[in-house]
């Protein structure tokens, strides 16, 4: 099954589709990754703070595949914000990782309370890891318009993607309007909600019966008919193939509109709101 690229600002292309390991253990992350790449995921994303990045690397060693087939993304770890940190703390995600570049490296959450506000310097950092080699393209997650508006004021230079909390329950819009308009593309965590409130919708239900898919197929097909690029998460073989069973089947606009009507607004967000989100780590 083919999964389409969608080209990013920077010239470069990204698997619209892919595999996500947060909450994955660390222990059970080369099992799960190598799992997906015998399904055919060609991208993976994980993160510093998710702390399986080794996990990550010990399947992509023994999956034979050639380093080009498989994209790559982690993301700078809260504790690492400050610019003279961020070249060691990805040099030590490749080591971990096994590769002497990643595809994407991503400012995790922006936490404009802590650092004095100044993650624009950080994103400043990021494109000195781009041009150093050590990262083809750059990127934010989590970030709010206003953060987006500053780093690239700042610095004139625009992320590749902003990975932002999305599903039909939070559209996020005013992130997802405010990312598009800077050039980048919007990749969606949590594309099934949390807590199955989602995969429960009659909305939801009725469509899935229609295409005669599953629920979750459904929603990731939403998100990859608006353009948005997914990688839900799963320990599960049979899980594992069904997500990737998308591409057969295309949503109508109707369908389309009717789930991003579903939409509680803020109510509806599952994760922390950026504006205020400040947790650093101890590692």
């Amino acid at each position: 099954m083919t999964v389409p690229t969608i080209k990013l600002n920077d010239g470069t292309s990204i698997p619209q589709f892919g595999l996500g390991v947060w909450q994955v253990p660390e222990g059970e992350t080369e099992q799960v990754v190598s799992q997906a790449l015998e399904v055919g995921y060609r991208h993976i994303d994980t993160a510093q703070m998710y702390q399986n990045e080794a996990g990550v690397g010990a399947a992509l060693k023994t999956a034979g595949l050639a380093r080009e087939d498989v994209y790559v993304t982690t993301k700078l770890n809260n504790s690492q914000h400050d610019p003279a940190k961020a070249k060691a703390s990805l040099e030590r995600s490749l080591m971990l990782l096994g590769l002497d570049h990643v595809d994407l490296f991503l400012i995790h959450w922006p936490l404009p309370t802590q650092y004095d506000g100044t993650y624009a310097k950080t994103w400043e950092a990021l494109v000195g890891l781009r041009e150093a080699g050590l990262t083809t393209s750059i990127g934010v997650s989590n970030f709010q318009p206003d953060h987006l508006d500053k780093i690239v004021a700042e610095t004139g230079v625009a992320p590749a993607v902003n990975q932002i909390e999305v599903h039909p329950y939070f559209t996020n819009e005013d992130a997802r309007s405010a990312t598009l308009a800077h050039g980048a593309k919007v990749e969606s965590w949590s594309p099934l909600g949390q807590g199955g409130g989602e995969l429960s919708d009659p909305v939801v239900a009725e469509i899935a019966s229609a295409h005669g898919k599953s629920p979750a197929q459904v929603l990731l097909r939403w998100q990859i008919d608006r353009g948005d690029i997914v990688f839900p998460k799963s320990v599960r073989r049979e899980r594992l193939e069904e997500n990737l069973a998308i591409f057969d089947f295309e949503l109508s606009a109707d369908q389309i509109t009717a789930l991003a009507a579903l939409d509680k607004g803020e109510s509806g967000r599952s994760g922390p709101n950026p504006d205020t989100f400040d947790w650093i780590p101890s590692f």
